[in-house]
């Protein structure tokens, strides 16, 4: 019984001593820190805490989507020949511009070059004919028949000449566009068939970019957006370009769009088949708000920030939590879409050390006090480190 009785007072002490410690080592420590963290503006008319702050600033905010894409020729074509024939001549330099119109490839003409010369020779004792019978109709010496006759010798004369011509121009293959020729596939003196790949010509400015966008932002597509490239061959460079046309139909298996770009490639740098990231300018806010991202204070799945305020004193300054609805976000500052207003200043240094209503002290980046005049709800600070949070 006396055994059972000590061990019940142990445990009565133990627990006793426990609750004394929580309260001397925790509890009076954490109303110390908030008393003094407690401001002219506030309930303890302690001393201000020292901050950083930064003014809401208005800059234009772009909505964005990006992509992947490749560079794609603005026209590109493989040559091949309409007939068989043998090579007699190659008027070009791999890689080399060409012009259009400009003879590229020769083929041995000889045979329709006489086919030519016997359909002209035809034309001409054809017309002989009909002028001879048209003059003998007109004097009643010649018969309407024969006239007819004469007349349908030479339109066929007229139609031989020109589908030798036809024939002996398809002997010759010429540039379509303004381009570069690639490699040639073959030589001079090679026998060719028809629809043998002789060389491709591209054409590399302007070029386009083909990628796709999710078909959310259907709505948002306009020819005309802006787009901006990066390449892994020139990384330290941005290429810029216009969407130029949107397929009108819907991916159905990866939902998504396909949009068309181009861009000028005047010095022919970039070459078609680079992989490109790209990035869609959708649409343009001129008056965003911005703030420093080191501002925002998340607290449960919410975003705040500390704006400053004027106390009730209406001389001191003091923190309010106040929450705030994010948009986008750039290298070192975030977009505010609704909390703030232009021209109000939040806290970006120090927030791990103030709560809300607490009197704060605005002190320059770095820490230190104004050289004169003491600061709006410090009077009398010394200069003092500030706690990034």
């Amino acid at each position: 019984m006396l055994r059972s009785f000590v061990a019940i007072l142990l445990v009565v002490l133990a627990a006793a001593g426990t609750g004394a410690a929580y309260w001397h080592f925790v509890m009076v420590p954490a109303q110390e820190q908030q008393q003094a963290g407690r401001g002219p503006g506030g309930r303890g008319g302690g001393m201000a805490v020292p901050v950083e702050a930064a003014l809401v600033s208005v800059a234009p905010a772009e909505n964005t989507v990006t992509a992947v894409g490749t560079l794609l020729a603005n026209e590109s074509v493989t040559l091949r020949p309409e007939v068989a024939g043998r090579i007699v001549d190659l008027d070009f330099e791999e890689g080399g511009r060409v012009a259009e119109g400009q003879q590229l490839v020769r083929l041995d003409s000889s045979v329709e070059r006489a086919e030519l010369a016997q359909a002209e020779a035809r034309l001409a004792l054809a017309r002989s004919n009909f002028g001879r019978a048209r003059e003998l109709r007109s004097r009643s010496s010649g018969t309407q028949r024969a006239l007819d006759e004469a007349e349908a010798e030479r339109r066929t004369a007229e139609a031989e000449l020109e589908l030798a011509r036809a024939r002996l121009a398809k002997r010759t293959i010429e540039a379509p566009f303004d381009g570069r020729a690639g490699l040639r596939r073959i030589s001079v003196g090679e026998f060719v068939s028809a629809g043998t790949e002789l060389v491709d010509l591209v054409q590399i400015d302007p070029l386009k970019v083909d990628f796709r966008v999710p078909e959310i932002f259907l709505a948002s597509l306009r020819t005309g957006q802006l787009i901006e490239l990066g390449l892994d061959s020139f990384r330290d460079e941005v290429f810029k370009g216009k969407v130029a046309a949107l397929d009108p139909l819907v991916d159905e298996r990866g939902r998504a769009v396909i949009v068309r770009a181009r861009l000028d490639n005047p010095d022919e740098r970039l070459r078609p088949g680079l992989f490109a990231r790209v990035t869609l300018s959708l649409a343009e806010r001129a008056e965003a708000l911005w703030i420093p991202e080191e501002a925002i204070v998340p607290q449960g799945g919410r975003t705040f920030v500390f704006r400053l305020d004027t106390g009730e004193d209406g001389k001191s300054t003091v923190a309010r939590l106040t929450e705030v609805v994010l948009g986008k976000r750039q290298p070192g500052r975030v977009e505010i879409v609704t909390g703030l207003d232009a021209g109000e200043r939040v806290v970006t240094a120090g927030v791990l050390k103030i709560r809300d209503g607490a009197a704060v002290s605005v002190v320059p980046a770095g820490g230190e006090e104004p050289a004169a005049g003491p600061s709006a709800g410090g009077a009398g600070l010394a200069a003092t480190g500030v706690q990034r949070g």
